[in-house]
């Protein structure tokens, strides 16, 4: 069972910067993919960016050119790093992780305020 705990949500200005972390921790197993989804009260969590143990990434089309991704394999830890932030990104941000072995786990989730 893996412990994953995320931090770096707070409130921020529109076009100002935050920067999320994900550590997972316990008994590691091969992680297959880490990354981070929203969610807004009423709807479900969406895809926010993931990463792949290749190395290849996705993006949400509403944050290309505007946050990055990277994990760190040895910590299993895993960044991302929002610029020029918009009301519109205001949700709580969950770090998922999908280990080799198979299942999904989620962190608690921080939240992040945007205002104009």
């Amino acid at each position: 069972q893996l412990k994953i705990v995320e931090s770096g949500g707070g409130l921020a200005q529109s076009g100002e910067s935050l920067t999320l972390s994900c550590v997972a921790s316990g008994s590691l197993y091969n992680i297959e993919v880490m990354g981070w989804y929203r969610q807004v009260p009423g709807s479900p969590r969406t895809l926010v960016a993931h990463v792949k143990d290749s190395g290849v990434t996705q993006y949400a089309d509403s944050v290309k050119g505007r946050f990055t991704i990277s994990r760190d394999k040895t910590l299993n830890t895993l960044t991302l790093q929002m610029n020029n932030l918009k009301p519109e990104d205001t949700a709580v941000y969950y770090c998922r992780v999908v280990p080799s072995a198979g299942g999904v786990q989620w962190g608690q989730g921080t939240q992040v305020t945007v205002s104009s």
